[in-house]
This record gives structure tokens, C-alpha cells and sequence, in this order.
């Protein structure tokens, strides 16, 4: 059974920062390539950020340059550090997982699901 769980959400203003995290109960951790996504109400969940277990990473041009994803494959854990936030960054955050050394930001390739830590940025 594959459990990720995120932690580090929270309330912050514009231009503040936050990291978020990710623990993996997977035996193969660093056999999966690992991403985060964002989706707010009413919108489609997008790939904000991914670590391929080849170490490769891609960014949504939106992030790139303010957020930075990265893996400790000895704790099983994934994070994203997310600094100069923004109030459009404000959604609800998923860690996600997939089988495979390629870091991938479609919704269609993920193995599987966190439940989520929600992000508020005002302004």
C-alpha cells in the first residue's frame, strides 16, 4: 500500500515563503519519479514541479525560479521550497508518484495521490 502524505502548508503573504513536504511509504522510493501538482476550485490540477529518479527535473513556466523541488531518497521524502509566493499560487498542493526514472508533469502518468495541504498566499 502506497501512502503519501504532504505537510507544511499554511497562510503567508505575498513575497513570504514556504516549504512543503512529502513522506512516501514506498519500498522502491527511488524507483519513482516524484512531482507536485496544484489545483484550485473549479480549476484542472497542473504539475507544478517533478524529480525523475534520475535526479532531472522539470518546472510549470510559472514556478521556475521561485520554487524548487527535491528528493532525500534515504528518508523517502520529497519537497518543494517556494519562495517570493504570489496570491495565484494559492491552491490546494499534491504530491504525486511515478513508477519510473522519468519526471513527468501530466496528470495521466501518475501512479498515485496525496490528500493535499492547502496554500494561502494574500495580498
Amino acid at each position: 500500500q502506497v501512502q503519501l502524505v504532504e505537510s507544511g502548508g499554511g497562510s503567508v503573504q505575498a513575497g513570504g515563503s514556504l516549504r512543503l513536504s512529502c513522506a512516501a511509504s514506498i519500498d522502491t522510493y527511488n524507483h519513482y519519479s516524484m512531482a507536485w501538482f496544484r489545483q484550485g476550485p473549479g480549476k484542472e490540477r497542473e504539475g507544478v514541479a517533478c524529480m525523475g529518479s534520475d535526479g532531472r527535473t522539470s518546472y510549470a513556466d510559472s514556478v521556475k525560479g521561485r520554487f524548487t523541488i527535491s528528493r532525500d531518497n534515504a528518508k523517502n521524502t520529497l519537497y518543494l521550497q517556494m519562495n517570493s509566493l504570489k496570491p495565484e499560487d494559492t491552491d490546494m498542493y499534491y504530491c504525486a508518484a511515478r513508477f519510473g526514472p522519468s519526471c513527468c508533469l501530466g496528470v495521466a502518468w501518475i501512479n498515485y495521490w496525496g490528500q493535499g495541504t492547502q496554500v494561502t498566499v494574500s495580498s
